[in-house]
């Protein structure tokens, strides 16, 4: 017979379905009818303190919620791994107290939706690079630039924004800054891709407006923060398991049991070689789950992940031989796979690049000599 923690996680998915059906099929209003469920059944912000909209009265609450959890949430859910993934704990770890007051309770009810504002045409790999700049005027900063490769910052309002704030060369002079993202001098232009998907996005910065507090550690070392906030992101993207949900949609790789279905639909189970391909993707997804069990460098469980999801891809198309390409619109099987065979090699850029993170574990896991620059 469960606890009081399992009885209240029971309470709170028996209460989900009436809600999201009353809500409608808008995305966002959805995510918010959602959300705030959760934070009436006390379901958020586990380990984090209750002034701040969490709760800490329950051991390995996060841990237990998520097993429970398993396959049961809602795909509004992955909406919200910027805002909770990223912004909330580097909110926690260099914030104020006031502006963690002002924004983890929103991002943990989805009042507000988060986006990441670093990488730019000319700064992607090389952030330092970065050429948008914040410019103090009185009471605000007055921001311009361009950034590029922003995941959902179509449904985001704030993001956590890196711009030089100073005339230092490289990494000094930059600054950490919480924009508001619904405002004028903010234009978001989604870029489609091969999916058909438009998941990232440009954004253009035209005099748009930051309150002067709302800087995150100190003008001009934001550096300390951008790079905290990259080790949370590349931790939560490591910790990716298979998705349980059978949707043309995602960020993790294919879950193993759909590939053998795959295999076996196609009778190809019996093919020796891809028999052999089968164990490694089997093994490969161990792997990835047991990484995230452990207290690894946030790059490796971020490259395994890469490396288990373009491995998992490209067996199903080489499984599906020439129906790999074809798309039966209406068709759930048809669009899943397409959507996972084209989306795969857009893993290996989002959350910095392979090579990024092989460079980063050579350098600050094992300790060899940095790259020359």
């Amino acid at each position: 017979m469960g606890d009081q923690f399992e009885k209240d996680v029971e309470a709170f998915f028996a209460a989900l379905p009436a809600v999201l059906d009353a809500a409608g099929p808008n995305h966002r209003t959805r995510l918010s009818a959602y959300r705030q469920l959760m934070v009436a059944h006390r379901m958020v912000g586990f380990g984090i303190p209750e002034e701040y909209g969490g709760r800490t009265d329950v051991p390995h609450a996060n841990r237990r919620f998520q097993e429970l959890a398993h396959g049961r949430l809602p795909k509004e859910e992955s909406s919200l791994g910027i805002g909770l993934n990223m912004a909330v704990p580097i909110i926690l770890q260099f914030g104020t107290e006031e502006q963690k007051k002002r924004f983890i309770p929103a991002a943990l009810s989805a009042a507000e939706v988060w986006c990441q504002l670093y990488s730019e045409p000319e700064a992607g790999s090389d952030l330092a690079s970065l050429r948008t700049t914040a410019v103090l005027d009185g009471d605000e900063w007055v921001v311009n630039g361009q950034k590029v490769w922003t995941s959902g910052a179509h449904l985001s309002e704030m993001g956590v924004l890196l711009a030089r704030t100073g005339d230092e060369p490289r990494n000094r002079g930059i600054s950490m800054l919480l924009v508001p993202m619904k405002q004028p001098g903010v234009e978001v232009r989604p870029l489609r891709q091969m999916t058909g998907e438009a998941e990232f996005n440009e954004v253009f910065f035209t005099n748009a407006r930051v309150p002067r507090d709302w800087v995150i550690g100190e003008v001009n070392d934001g550096w300390r923060a951008a790079t905290g906030l990259l080790a949370h992101e590349r931790s939560s993207l490591g910790k990716v398991g298979a998705d349980e949900k059978r949707e043309a949609s995602g960020s993790a790789a294919v879950p193993f049991h759909y590939l053998f279905d795959l295999a076996m639909d196609t009778n190809r189970n019996t093919d020796p070689l891809l028999r052999q391909d089968l164990a490694r993707a089997y093994t490969g997804e161990k792997v990835m789950g047991w990484l995230g069990q452990r207290s690894v460098h946030p790059s490796v469980g971020k490259l395994w992940r890469t490396k288990q999801a373009r491995f998992v891809a490209s067996l199903a198309a080489q499984i599906s031989m020439s129906g790999a390409a074809a798309h039966v619109s209406g068709d759930k099987d048809s669009e899943f796979w397409m959507y996972h065979i084209l989306n795969s090699p857009r893993m290996s850029l989002g959350g910095g690049t392979d090579e990024i993170q092989k460079n980063t574990i050579g350098e600050r896991a094992l300790g060899l000599p940095r790259e020359p620059s």
